[in-house]
Parts: C-alpha cells; sequence; structure tokens
C-alpha cells in the first residue's frame, strides 16, 4: 500500500501524468495532474466553493496561494489578476512541478512555485487564497495559518474555504482568537457543505 499524501513531500508512487479539462477562470482548459497529490481527477468541492469569490482578488501586488496541489488555485488568480505575482506554495514538490507545468502551458508568466522555507521573509501578501490541508492536523493546521496570516499587507484579506464537518466553525473561532491584533475574521459564504472564511488586516 503506498504512503502517499497530498501532504508528502516526496510521494513514493510512480509518476504517471494524466490529462483532464478544467474550468479556469471561465475558461475551459486542459491540464496536466497526478496520483500523489491532492485532488488530481477534478477541481475539489470546496476549491469550487472558494473559487466563486475570484472578484474579490487584488489586481496588483503578491498573491499567496497556500497548498497549491496542481494549481486550480493559482491558476485562476493569475488569471484574474495579470498583473500580480502569484506565490504558490505546497510541500509536495511533485504539486509545485505540476502547477508550474500548467501555469507554462496556459501562458501564465506571473505564477511563481516555491516551498513554504523558500518564500522570501520580507514578503508580505495583498491576499492569500487557500483551501488549506485540514488533514495535516490542527497543530500543524494551525502552524501553517500562523505564519502566513499575519504576513497580510494592511487592508488585505485572506480567503479560505473549509468543510463545516471538518471543523470549519471551530477554526473560526481559533483565528477570532489567535489572529494578531487589527485582524478581523468574519464567516462569508456557506455552501455544498462549505464555509468560505475571510481574515482581513484592517491596518
Amino acid at each position: 500500500m503506498s504512503s502517499d499524501h497530498y501532504f508528502s513531500e516526496a510521494p513514493d508512487s510512480k509518476f504517471k501524468p494524466k490529462e483532464i479539462r478544467v474550468v479556469i477562470d471561465g475558461k475551459s482548459v486542459s491540464v496536466t495532474t497526478a496520483g500523489g497529490i491532492f485532488s488530481p481527477d477534478h477541481i475539489d468541492q470546496g476549491t469550487l466553493v472558494l473559487l466563486d469569490h475570484l472578484d474579490e482578488v487584488p489586481p496588483s501586488g503578491n498573491i499567496l496561494d497556500v497548498g497549491c496541489g496542481w494549481g486550480p488555485i493559482a491558476l485562476s488568480l493569475a488569471s484574474r489578476a495579470p498583473q500580480a505575482t502569484i506565490w504558490a506554495i505546497d510541500v509536495n514538490q511533485r504539486s509545485l512541478d505540476l502547477t508550474a507545468a500548467n501555469a507554462a502551458r496556459l501562458g501564465l508568466k506571473n505564477v511563481k512555485t516555491a516551498r513554504p522555507e523558500d518564500v522570501p521573509v520580507d514578503l508580505v501578501f495583498t491576499g492569500i487564497w487557500s483551501n488549506p490541508p485540514i488533514r495535516v492536523g490542527k497543530d500543524v493546521l494551525h502552524e501553517i495559518l500562523s505564519s502566513w496570516l499575519p504576513r497580510l499587507a494592511e487592508t488585505a484579506e485572506a480567503y479560505l474555504v473549509v468543510q463545516k464537518n471538518l471543523g470549519a466553525d471551530s477554526l473560526q473561532r481559533w483565528l477570532e482568537v489567535e489572529m494578531p491584533e487589527g485582524f478581523s475574521t468574519i464567516r462569508i459564504n456557506t455552501a455544498k457543505g462549505f464555509r468560505v472564511i475571510r481574515v482581513k488586516n484592517r491596518g
């Protein structure tokens, strides 16, 4: 049995790329995915719910996708905001390789893929978008969010999608308590069993 998880740094399953057809920012396109990453067969329902809010994407600056997988969020952000730089991060090297390949295939030159530790420490973000890796466990998830959300620029917003029955409401309560002074957290949408949570640096 494979020990692969989408949060494995180096999946041990054989790399078997496959083509799927998806809609990215309203356009039907072909992308490459593979096993050993998150949701390789389609855009998962949570990400689709999150992407219903693409109109909120800032037009410029550095925008972060935490846990990019094969790239559905990063590609959508890059298409919607061509003047912005999209930082697509993941601990899974296969995910980073696929996101980079898909961005190149779609002509999206504003996507940068990186491991979390390789993002410049002084970089602040005009937006953060994520379908965070809930299944890594609460402690690791909290550490991830505590590392990135405080790096929102003043007045910038983060959009997170979390499945209701996987702790979305408790995560929202944790964010309300743990985010730095000047940050606000609210739920802006519930759809198809998912919550969309917005965290804002009010400045």
